[in-house]
């Protein structure tokens, strides 16, 4: 099927809509669902990335399910606003200061949010500094921030070179996707092309956020409002992490990293699970193991029993039994 006139991919069940952020940049977003309670969606990092991409199969199962599903493309990225004036100059915390803007211009007050990899790390930041507005968080493969040590991070088993090669051809994003998606059956050709037209249309904007993270890593200011360490692990909001064993970008140590992390600071509040036969887009991997996952635990706050032992709940420590139903001692037997 042939892209719609914006440059996406149609999807049925998923509407393409733009709102006027406060700052006077146009965000675009694709929404499934016209009830229920809110979840905001924020997809990974990678060029080429948007809403659409990242949450084509999750978007209209929640939205069939009774909630109302926002997926907005993060500045540089999909069709977001590229003039230079909303270049995303402060790296991660652009991306921060976006989805605050964004839920303000449509009245989320409070919402679930999730994110897959930089999405996962900017849900993380989000949720950081506006506790008040996440009722729980649902993350995929993604960064926790400084609560882990940068230097005990394990560095990824693809050739990470493939990430920079991105010449404006959809066989060069192929190449970059593939060691990637662990289903390749979803790497189609309307997806390379929505992909490619949108990272060439972002090519300026993605430049000076690459830019960005770099200075914000050496700006105090800036710094600070990044850093996690004693503020993340110490918040009471409900979250399920998923980290894909077959992840090559970041290998699924670096999940166990954060666990432990995690339990360091006493923090029980983030139940980890360890999917097999998953790479680091796990909700595109495993689309029917993802939706679920994450449907009980918006709608229920707890991940049934058969659903946390199919997505590979970690062994690690103990289970947290607000969060994960617990075998009887008949089933057990």
């Amino acid at each position: 099927m042939a892209l719609t006139e914006e440059g996406i991919i149609h999807v049925p069940g998923i509407a393409s809509r733009w709102v006027r952020l406060a700052n006077g940049a146009r965000a675009h977003y694709v929404t499934a669902g016209d009830t229920g309670p809110a979840i905001v969606l924020l997809h990974g990092g990678i060029v080429g990335s948007s809403g659409t991409a990242g949450w084509r199969f999750m978007a209209p199962y929640l939205a069939a399910n009774g909630f109302r599903v926002y997926c907005p493309d993060r500045p540089s990225y999909g069709l977001s606003d590229t003039r230079q004036e909303y270049w995303p100059v402060h790296g991660l915390w652009s991306m921060v200061d976006f989805v605050q803007q964004f839920v303000d211009a449509l009245c989320l007050d409070r919402f679930h949010i999730g994110g897959n990899s930089m999405g996962c790390t900017s849900a993380v930041l989000y949720t950081t500094n506006h506790p008040e507005r996440v009722l729980s968080m649902g993350l995929i493969a993604g960064s926790f921030g400084n609560i882990v040590d940068p230097a005990k991070r394990v560095p990824g088993t693809m050739d990470m070179s493939l990430l920079n090669t991105f010449d404006g051809t959809p066989a060069s994003m192929k190449a970059m996707m593939e060691p990637i998606i662990y289903r390749k059956v979803a790497i189609d050709d309307e997806l390379l092309d929505m992909r490619t037209r949108s990272a060439t249309a972002q090519k300026e904007s993605f430049a000076a956020f690459l830019k960005g993270q770099e200075l914000s890593l050496t700006d105090p200011n800036i710094k600070q409002l990044r850093s996690t360490k004693g503020r993340f692990d110490q918040l009471t909001i409900p979250g399920v992490y998923l980290h894909g064993m077959d992840d090559v970008l970041s290998v699924v140590e670096n999940g166990y990293l954060h666990e432990d992390a995690m339990d360091a600071a006493g923090n029980r509040t983030v139940q980890f699970f360890y999917p097999e036969e998953c790479g680091h887009q796990g909700q595109t991997d495993q689309p029917e193991m993802f939706n679920e996952v994450f449907l009980e635990f918006y709608r229920d706050g707890k991940v049934s029993r058969k659903t946390a032992d199919w997505a590979g709940i970690s062994t690690r420590r103990a289970e947290n039994a607000d969060l994960v139903e617990q075998a009887t001692a008949a089933a057990a037997s």
